[in-house]
């Protein structure tokens, strides 16, 4: 995607270019923003866009992987402790916590771009069905330890449940967008837990 810079300076501006044209298509949608509003916003002429993206969809799709990185990096420190039926619901309260500081109006960043984005081309909805593994991943290996310390029946499906908590999340977050009500995340995320709890060993 693009070229890596190899200064500080470089990802530097790089960087800017990236928080500049995911702050315009947070705010307006991706298909009102043009590369000379990203430009604008950034302080870059074009010249040095196309330095460091190929083309308006190299953009995009860079906008997607940052944004992803930013969404992991917040949840880094819980995801790596769903081992355990606490360690997960420590993990959904967070979620739940941050969907009511936002009001529920926030929705989720990735969840968005990808109702705008991921029928555009091949290339930008891989880029989505990446996004939705890396995030799945830590759930699914956190479920396999569950599985090895004997909390979670040896049978299950992980990736199923795993599957099925994000689904649970990516409604519940649209659900309290649009309803402007933090509860609607809340139930659905007990409906995962609940499946969550049928594939226990033992009742919790």
């Amino acid at each position: 995607m693009g070229h890596t810079p190899a200064t500080a300076r470089g990802r530097a501006t790089r960087e800017r270019i990236l928080e500049a044209a995911a702050d315009l298509i947070q705010r307006r949608g991706v298909a009102a923003v043009t590369l000379d509003d990203v430009e604008r916003a950034a302080g870059v002429g074009r010249s040095q866009l196309y330095h460091y993206f190929d083309d308006r969809d190299d953009l995009i799709r860079s906008v997607i992987h940052s944004t992803v990185d930013t969404v992991l990096a917040a949840q880094e420190p819980l995801l790596l402790d769903v081992d355990s039926l606490a360690g997960i619901d420590r993990w959904f309260d967070a979620i739940v916590a941050n969907g009511t500081r936002q009001d529920a109006v926030g929705g989720c960043a990735i969840g968005s771009l990808a109702g705008q984005l991921s029928g555009r081309d091949d290339l930008t909805r891989q880029a989505f069905v990446d996004a939705f593994a890396r995030w799945e991943a830590p759930l699914i290996a956190g479920l396999h330890r569950m599985q090895e310390s004997g909390e979670l029946r040896p049978d299950a499906d992980v990736t199923e449940l795993a599957d099925l908590t994000m689904a649970a999340i990516q409604g519940g977050l649209l659900l309290a967008q649009v309803r402007r009500a933090p509860d609607q995340l809340r139930l659905a995320l007990r409906g995962a837990r609940a499946a969550l709890e049928d594939e226990l060993t033992f009742p919790p």
